[in-house]
């Protein structure tokens, strides 16, 4: 199924901050929405898996695992500030929503578990009209928060390959710089530079900005952007795989998993799953983790040099 990510316009232009894992963990969760083919409610719950985010963005499993888990501590307080309609008034007006209303991390199964917060679902399902698309692998290889969100809103405006005068304050809110880089010179080296590098050198598509002044005073930015051809997009790059020595630190997390393998395999032991972690050069949680999740559907199992 196509790893499509369909936002209302609205929310292409809400203005918020979330951090790079935060934001991938979210896009996962809208393409999970569109794969349910019956659109969500508030009350859906939706599932992101590790496996799958570190398949998307190219990183090991332990990465994933460890992603999730951060972003489970911050992404519940997270807020946009998004245009709603106000029946009261009968007009749309700038008010600031919830990302989520639930979420929790379940270890065992390496996954998280989340619900959409009910300003927000109307905005990712079930879109007919002023909607913004993209595939989700167009913005696997970025690496900054700040490249993605500026994705996002040229992406808005694919048809024209360019985009109005982003007013610079509101184009900041937008981006999620707060009150980071309040000099321009910064914003420009620091945001926007390292944004567009990441974008020509990651995405579909070239872009160049140009800022506007007001005296001589910068007051805005505008974008180009044109299509790269066919194949030219490198989402990441593998790396080569550097050895290195295996985490054997035994944590409560390790622990639990121990014991919940050994009421499946009585003659499973410590010294069993560091051998694991050396002949396959892997912390314990990943060696942990990936028995559970081998085994989760079985009642018992047997122990082998190769499991």
């Amino acid at each position: 199924m196509s790893n499509l990510v369909v936002k209302d316009n609205r929310l292409i232009e809400a203005s918020y901050s979330l951090g790079l894992v935060e934001q991938r963990l979210v896009l996962l969760a809208i393409i999970g929405a569109r794969e349910t083919g019956e659109g969500v409610t508030p009350e859906t719950l939706l599932t992101v898996r590790a496996e799958d985010y570190a398949k998307h963005f190219g990183v090991e499993r332990q990465t994933a695992y460890q992603a999730l888990q951060e972003a489970v501590e911050t992404l519940f307080n997270r807020r946009a500030t998004v245009d709603v309609y106000d029946t009261r008034r009968g007009k749309m007006r700038p008010m600031v929503v919830r990302w989520v209303t639930a979420m929790q991390y379940e270890e065992q199964q390496a996954c998280v578990t989340l619900r959409f917060g009910i300003e927000v679902v109307p905005l990712i399902t079930r879109l007919e009209q002023n909607f913004t698309s993209y595939e989700l692998q167009q913005i696997a290889g970025l690496k900054s928060a700040y490249a993605i969100r500026l994705y996002e809103l040229l992406m808005q405006w694919k048809a024209a390959a360019k985009t109005p005068v982003f007013e610079l304050q509101q184009f900041r809110n937008q981006l999620g710089v707060g009150l980071e880089y309040s000099r321009i010179e910064a914003f420009k080296r620091r945001v926007l530079d390292v944004a567009v590098d990441q974008i020509n050198a990651h995405t579909d598509i070239t872009a160049s900005y140009e800022q506007h002044k007001a005296g001589r005073t910068i007051t805005g930015f505008s974008f180009k952007f044109k299509q790269k051809k066919t194949d030219a997009v490198a989402p990441f790059a593998k790396k080569p795989k550097q050895p290195k020595k295996p985490t054997l630190a035994w944590g409560t997390s390790e622990n639990h998993l121990l014991k919940e393998l050994q009421k499946k395999c009585a003659g499973l032991t410590k010294e069993y799953v560091e051998q694991l972690a050396h002949k396959h050069t892997k912390d314990l949680s990943f060696i942990l983790n990936d028995m559970f999740m081998k085994h989760s559907k079985t009642d018992s199992f047997t122990l082998e040099l190769s499991d």
